[in-house]
């Protein structure tokens, strides 16, 4: 095992050479609340950066420097197109251009609550006809662990190039592996951790996760992504960069379920959920304050922790605690509308 560079490997030396010189090509498949900021966020470090989206009413608004999402403010948008180090484009034939492809595109759930990979198979099948030697590929959308390996993987391969899985340690930092034979292309994990209109945490500010198929594809995943995030984080795997993310959303399902629960168990005790709360986190150490709700909002937490139930049953693993806890804060907007309906009898 030998402690590895970015210029270790000759498929992501020129892949890093770009980088450095800000004249790697950056193309983000899906220009909503994720893809957008971070296109955005690559053409602001210099590097020329398309989006691309299959809603042309999304393309002309960017072209004409305006935005659709309430939180991008206009000048984010007219300063990088005016500079002409962001552009905006429905032609996926212009993928082949790109140096680095970052698929940012839906995970939701179909009809029977399990995983609906179609956005990301179709985005992929886009790619591999444009796909070249040397490019990187990242996808960023929220999934189940083995999803880059088992789904994205396969299909870029149909174009005849090859990106070998391979094993490497990190710590974080650094990577150490063996000496590994060359791929044709490159491809990591590293999942988006946007928190719309957060005002404290801005994109550049939320350290970067970053797995790879190998250690190549790593490496030249955390050098583009250096360039724009403050910090970046290597772990030894897509298949936990992926775990690491479903991990984050979990965790605020399943809290967030145990307050509604204890809310509910307060209402019939008379005590009020609040005021527990603010004294609970008077505590400096091992508590951290959820708050009751009417359910779970957004896109991720709802959804997410449905993607690692789906695949634990592939190893015959219930998982409960997790299944339990979507039931819980599924059920809570029918309490909300009853106890509303009761006040105003």
């Amino acid at each position: 095992m030998i402690e590895t560079q970015p210029t270790s490997f000759p498929e992501s030396r020129t892949f890093h050479s770009k980088v450095q010189s800000k004249t790697a090509r950056v193309g983000v498949i899906g220009l909503g609340y994720v893809g957008l900021p971070l296109g955005l966020l690559f053409a602001r470090n210099g590097l020329p950066t398309t989006g691309f989206d299959i809603d042309p009413a999304k393309v002309e608004t960017l072209a004409q420097g305006e935005s659709y999402i309430r939180h991008i403010p206009v000048p984010a948008i007219r300063e990088p197109v005016a500079k002409g180090t962001f552009r905006a484009t429905t032609d996926f034939a212009l993928l082949e251009k790109m140096d680095a492809i970052l698929i940012c595109v839906p995970t939701p759930l179909d009809t029977h609550r399990e995983p609906d990979l179609s956005f990301v198979r179709n985005t992929t099948e886009s790619i591999a006809p444009h796909l070249r030697r040397g490019q990187l590929v990242v996808l960023e959308s929220t999934t189940y662990p083995g999803t880059t390996e088992e789904v994205v993987l396969p299909i870029l391969e149909r174009s005849g190039l090859k990106c070998p899985v391979l094993p490497y340690v990190t710590d974080g930092s650094r990577i150490t592996a063996p000496p590994q034979p060359a791929g044709d292309f490159l491809v990591a994990f590293s999942p988006e951790r946007e928190d719309p209109g957060n005002t404290q945490f801005q994109t550049h500010q939320v350290p970067k996760i970053v797995g790879g198929i190998n250690a190549a594809s790593a490496l030249a995943a955390q050098a583009l992504y250096a360039l724009a995030f403050e910090k970046t984080f290597l772990v030894s795997s897509t298949q936990t960069a992926e775990m690491t993310k479903i991990l984050e959303n979990t965790y605020r399902c399943v809290n967030i379920a145990l307050v509604n629960e204890l809310k509910l168990l307060c209402l019939r005790m008379g005590i009020d959920i609040w005021e527990v709360i603010e004294a609970a986190r008077t505590k400096p150490f091992g508590f951290t304050p959820f708050f009751p709700g009417p359910g779970l909002g957004g896109h991720c937490i709802p959804i997410d922790p449905f993607y690692l139930t789906w695949k634990a049953h592939e190893y015959d693993f219930p998982t409960r605690f997790i299944e339990l806890a979507g039931e819980i804060n599924s059920a809570m907007p029918e309490h909300v509308v009853t106890r509303l309906g009761r006040r105003s009898e």
